[in-house]
């Protein structure tokens, strides 16, 4: 439990050149991170190492220890490989705090939220976030498929909701996609691109309230693609991954990359546009459903297409 002194929820950097506001976003000092998984982690981790007190939400202390573990092995790795000295990843650690009671983040400016890439428990959620925090808090949602707009109307005020997408490992990638709903507010949006660029330093592009933005109506379809290979027996996903990598060029094969985002945030994305647009292409292949009812979710449970040895 944060002391009264971390009431005011942060994950975001301090700049002294970022003047005070009382718009929407405040001073964009004060943010809530909601999900203490891989993406809210990381999301963490980058506020954290940009100089903010950092409270992280999860749903019970177990779940905050994982987070906390996966933050400071992050950090501690980076050191490890010269990106960060000792004493910035002693002060991105002292930064941080956790906390498993939800009402810590009625004091935030912005509040992010990294759950399960599930309809019903983001709308839940965003209902309880919209009664607790202020009028001028930005709400932001990392999903990578859902319409915001679906998110937003659980709110009393859904012209302050907006899509802020994250791309994992946060800390390594630098995109953020921005995605405004039909009744974000250009406030909002103005808000939102300042939370990412100038606190977080990352890079954005503006998509529109569709199901997979930008990015995911891109990649879903290739990952699903190379799914269906393995499935009908065509390659095995060991060579379907060399034909990309080496005839392509790609950093790393399409299967490889699934069990990175993890099988079961792949199955729900595609899930999520199929049911927006009807395509054939969108639809999860039942090898890959399969495969998330095994357990098989990829790095995270370490096996999917691969096998992942614990670290």
């Amino acid at each position: 439990m944060p002391s009264p002194a971390l009431a005011r929820v942060c994950v975001v950097t301090s700049l002294n050149e970022v003047p005070a506001r009382t718009s929407i976003g405040g001073t964009l000092q004060a943010v809530g991170v909601v999900g203490g998984g891989i993406m809210g982690s990381g999301i963490a981790e980058v506020a954290a190492r940009h100089g903010c007190d950092v409270v992280v939400h999860e749903v019970d202390d177990a779940a905050l220890e994982r987070s906390r573990a996966r933050i400071t092995g992050s950090l501690r790795r980076a050191a490890d490989s010269g990106k960060l000295t000792r004493s910035e990843v002693d002060a991105a650690l002292a930064r941080l705090t956790f906390s498993a009671d939800l009402t810590d983040l009625a004091g935030a400016d912005v509040v992010v939220e990294a759950i399960v890439e599930d309809e019903a428990a983001k709308t839940a959620l965003f209902a309880r976030l919209g009664a607790l925090v202020a009028p001028q808090t930005l709400l932001a949602s990392n999903t990578s498929s859902i319409p915001i707009m679906k998110i937003a109307a659980a709110t009393a005020h859904p012209e302050r909701v907006v899509g802020v997408h994250f791309f994992n490992p946060v800390p390594v990638l630098p995109l953020v996609e921005l995605v405004p709903s039909l009744l974000s507010s250009p406030e909002t949006v103005s808000a939102a691109e300042r939370f990412a660029v100038e606190r977080l330093g990352k890079t954005t592009i503006l998509a529109k309230d569709r199901a997979g933005f930008v990015v995911n109506a891109l990649l879903v379809p290739y990952l699903l693609a190379a799914v269906r290979m393995v499935e009908s027996g065509f390659a095995s996903a060991g060579d379907i991954d060399s034909g990309m990598v080496a005839g392509c060029a790609h950093p790393m094969g399409p299967l490889r990359l699934t069990d990175l985002i993890g099988l079961d945030t792949t199955a729900a994305v595609a899930q999520s546009m199929y049911e927006e647009f009807k395509e054939p292409l969108y639809a999860p292949p039942p090898l890959l459903m399969r495969m998330v009812e095994a357990g098989l979710l990829g790095r995270k449970s370490g096996r999917g297409f691969f096998e992942y040895p614990p670290r």
